[in-house]
């Protein structure tokens, strides 16, 4: 849906800034369309491309269901009443496809909901899989010469909701927006301690801190989304430059 844009998109619990694997293209696709819906829980960018912002509750706030990496089904129900005239997202949807006339929203309740779900999925394990891609092909596109960027995603940057609390982001997993890089691409780049660099990639650019992570494989950058400081960039693997920025470019940046 990024690669081919959608004349209209429909967003739920989703900041495509921060929740996607290439947040500069999803910008993108959103800001070309004609028309986007963002159902969420919070205020936040999506005032920069929706044309329509509806209040969902949070999961804490509804009953729902998810499958674990074991493929195991489990369901929860809510812990507290939904804020407001907030509304649980599967009712808004439902109340979205009435409107529409769309077959296959007639339930009632979540219990409906899970039993339409799980029959339509199947054989649930039979689905999973643990396969890896992008790293190992960064890692060989490094060895030839270019800079790649190894992404990862931090454990309390995931959702909307570890995002927004103050609590966790107090913790050493919050970690700050951090460039790690092995002692030979520092040494290359005349980075002292103190410094910041510059990312580049597809157009976009990031200025922060870095770290030294010897374990990296040489040529290659660790650095994650769901920072605001990596929306302007492209996706988790990939080719990228990097720069040592000047002192009063940080202080701007």
């Amino acid at each position: 849906m990024l690669a081919a844009p959608r004349k209209a998109y429909l967003l739920l619990h989703a900041e495509m800034d921060l929740d996607t694997q290439d947040a500069q293209a999803a910008i993108a696709a959103m800001q070309g369309s004609e028309f986007v819906v963002a159902m969420s829980a919070y205020l936040h960018k999506a005032t920069d491309y929706a044309q329509v912002l509806l209040p969902v509750a949070p999961f804490t706030e509804t009953a729902g269901t998810f499958v674990n990496m074991e493929g195991r089904v489990q369901s929860f129900q809510g812990v507290v009443r939904p804020l407001g005239e907030t509304r649980p997202a599967w009712k808004v949807l439902r109340v979205l496809g009435t409107l529409l006339g769309v077959a296959g929203f007639g339930f009632d309740t979540m219990e409906q909901v899970r039993t339409e779900c799980l029959g339509a999925i199947g054989d649930i394990p039979a689905r999973l899989g643990n396969a890896v891609n992008g790293s190992p092909t960064a890692v060989a596109a490094a060895a030839a010469g270019g800079i790649q960027r190894i992404g990862e995603i931090p454990v309390y940057h995931v959702d909307s909701i570890v995002r927004r609390a103050e609590s966790l982001q107090q913790t050493r997993d919050a970690r700050v927006a951090l460039a790690w890089l092995p002692g030979g691409l520092i040494e290359k780049l005349g980075l002292r301690q103190g410094d910041h660099v510059r990312i580049r990639q597809q157009g976009g650019e990031a200025v922060v801190p870095f770290a030294r992570d010897d374990r990296l494989p040489a040529g290659c950058v660790r650095f994650g989304a769901g920072f605001p400081e990596s929306a302007a960039l492209g996706g988790l693997f990939g080719e990228v430059e990097l720069e040592r920025a000047a002192v009063q470019e940080r202080a701007t940046a």
